[in-house]
């Protein structure tokens, strides 16, 4: 066990040097860490959830970057919105007869001065965002645990309830088997020698006040390079979102006066996309673990309650009338939109998507839209953690930046308005559509939007190429007719019958934020009875109306799996079936 002997708070980086030296004491050779950890996982393992310090460490955002010390424990919520791929880095050298490590670092311990006894590493790089269209209630977690922190720095406190075992068992700790993979993007420096000796002081500690990393950034937003280590590609996606617990570098630039900012890395030049990263503007964190976040993990506080059917039923009953109210007293439009916020890809292959289930309300105008269509916008920003609204125009279409582009010339993806996190909700409103012409531009954004719908794909633009990028995104349409450029699975009719304000107390919605986050990951599954039930009724229908496709009985199915999952089964019943045959019944009446 380890004991109090590190300060992993305020002086990360003495944990990870002390474990460095007695691993080297006890004999192992440098060359074996390439890839490994040697130790000082487990000091922060232990302290992050033995020493229930993970609640401690503040959140690196846009509020608190300016009181965050450098060199100090953070950890920073966000989604990875480009990789930049590995760079080499001297991860251990030889001053004079001792061994010196600059893992998770990038600043020298001491001079290297010209000894070959160098072990060259690598480290990946992704540069990540907040959370696209992440609501406030989704961020007011972060705000209620950051300050708190903020002036804490001995591990000696009171005792506080373990609550944090369970994230910590999660996350992705760095295992001595796992190997970098991928190219590198990065050249070696020509002289290759980098010292702290010329550092004023405060820099190396970390403990001068006005060394703090604050960018100077116009908006309410703040960017992430995060350096990763001894993780395998496959460990992070692109659009993924992740939170990261690690140490975040000074500002040498804002710092060091009239010395070169080369002279302060540990041995290696930056790349085109670094340049145009510059510390002053986009902190950097070193990473020592890591863990992919769910919707849940952005919940501000669980509910505790026991997934019983008698208490989903209850939930249930109080979101679908509060959607009714929120859609004029549409209860059959209520019932669809449940079933569409419950709904999430679940599989996929090249060209089948199963899961999702797209809704189109038609009916609607731009008087009425700014009454139900705006009610439904906030009443599902209050549900979910990431929501966005697109007010579709032919000036939109013709000028927006919807597919991510690759920039040659910086080496970075800019990002797209498409460009967004798995489980995300998207609103797009074509009752501002007016006839006019789409140029060029119009007719490639209203193409990817077609095949966001038809494909659950976003196309991202690499100039040379066009690559397609599997999405899982909610699609809600508001139109007057059907709409032809976004194909939904559904088109409901949109039938209001009066307006009235829909409140609910603060314990309801979380209870329905929790509602709609865990009984949308429940599994699945129809037993051979109820297949032979719904082949033969499937078989029925098909006669009675010659109409129906392959795509109409895909979507029954989807919603026979949403019906069992909004009461918390999972598995197929014939009731939860019959529900679902007569809503497409009374769906299919308004069609006419």
């Amino acid at each position: 066990m380890v004991g109090m002997a590190y300060d992993c708070f305020a002086n990360p980086l003495g944990a990870v040097r002390s474990t460095f030296d007695k691993a080297i004491a006890s004999g192992a050779d440098p060359a074996s860490f390439a890839n490994a950890d040697w130790g000082a996982l487990d000091v922060f393992r232990h302290f992050l959830s033995d020493q229930n310090g993970l609640s401690q460490v503040p959140i690196l955002n846009h509020k608190t970057i300016s009181r965050i010390q450098p060199n100090t424990l953070v950890r920073f919520r966000g989604m990875i919105q480009d990789m930049l791929g590995n760079e080499f880095y001297v991860g251990a050298y030889k001053d004079g007869s001792v061994w010196r490590t600059n893992k998770f670092t990038d600043v020298c311990q001491s001079p290297m001065g010209s000894s070959s006894d160098m072990r060259i590493w690598e480290r990946r790089l992704v540069y990540c965002v907040p959370v696209p269209g992440q609501n406030s209630w989704a961020e007011s977690f972060s705000d209620a645990n950051v300050y708190k922190s903020m002036d804490w720095a001995s591990p000696q406190r009171e005792k506080r309830p373990r609550l944090d075992e369970e994230a910590l068992d999660s996350m992705d700790t760095l295992d001595s088997d796992d190997v970098i993979e991928g190219s590198s993007t990065k050249k070696m420096r020509e002289d290759g020698h980098t010292s702290q000796d010329n550092l004023p002081q405060e820099l190396i500690t970390g403990t001068c006040s006005s060394a703090s990393v604050t960018p100077n950034n116009e908006k309410d937003s703040l960017p992430c390079l995060v350096k990763i280590y001894d993780t395998l590609e496959s460990d992070l996606k692109l659009n993924e979102v992740f939170e990261f617990i690690g140490v975040i570098t000074p500002d040498l630039d804002g710092i060091v006066d009239k010395v070169e900012h080369d002279d302060f890395e540990n041995g290696f030049r930056e790349d085109d996309a670094l340049a145009h990263l510059p510390r002053s503007k986009v902190p950097y964190l070193h990473c020592f673990i890591h863990r992919k976040l769910a919707v849940q993990d952005f919940l501000q506080s669980s509910p505790t309650l026991e997934p019983k059917p008698q208490v989903i039923k209850e939930i249930r009953e109080a979101l679908l009338r509060h959607l009714t109210d929120v859609l004029g007293n549409d209860g059959l439009s209520a019932h669809f939109v449940l079933m569409h916020l419950l709904s999430k890809v679940h599989s996929r292959d090249d060209i089948v998507t199963v899961g999702n289930l797209s809704l189109n309300l038609t009916g609607f105008s731009k008087e009425n839209v700014s009454v139900f269509g705006t009610q439904l916008s906030l009443a599902i920003k209050n549900l979910l953690p990431f929501t966005h609204y697109m007010p579709l125009t032919v000036g939109y279409l013709n000028t927006a930046s919807l597919a991510p582009k690759k920039d040659y010339e910086a080496n970075r993806l800019i990002t797209g308005s498409l460009q967004l996190a798995e489980g995300s909700h998207l609103i797009i409103d074509e009752t501002r559509l007016d006839a006019g012409t789409l140029n060029y531009v119009g007719v490639d954004n209203a193409r990817l939007l077609k095949h966001l719908m038809v494909m659950h794909k976003v196309e991202y633009d690499f100039k040379y190429y066009k690559m397609d990028m599997a999405a899982d995104i909610q699609l809600l349409i508001f139109s007057e007719g059907k709409s032809n450029i976004c194909p939904a699975d559904l088109v409901i009719p949109f039938q209001p019958s009066s307006v009235a304000s829909s409140q609910a107390s603060t314990e309801a919605v979380e209870a329905w934020r929790w509602y709609l986050a865990t009984l949308r990951t429940l599994a699945h599954s129809i037993d051979s009875e109820m297949q032979t039930v719904i082949e033969n009724d499937l078989v029925e229908a098909r006669q009675a109306d010659r109409s129906l496709g392959s795509q109409d009985f895909s979507s029954l199915l989807t919603m026979a799996r949403l019906m069992s999952m909004s009461y918390g089964e999972t598995s197929l019943s014939l009731e939860h079936w019959q529900m679902v045959k007569e809503l497409d019944r009374l769906r299919r009446e308004r069609l006419k």
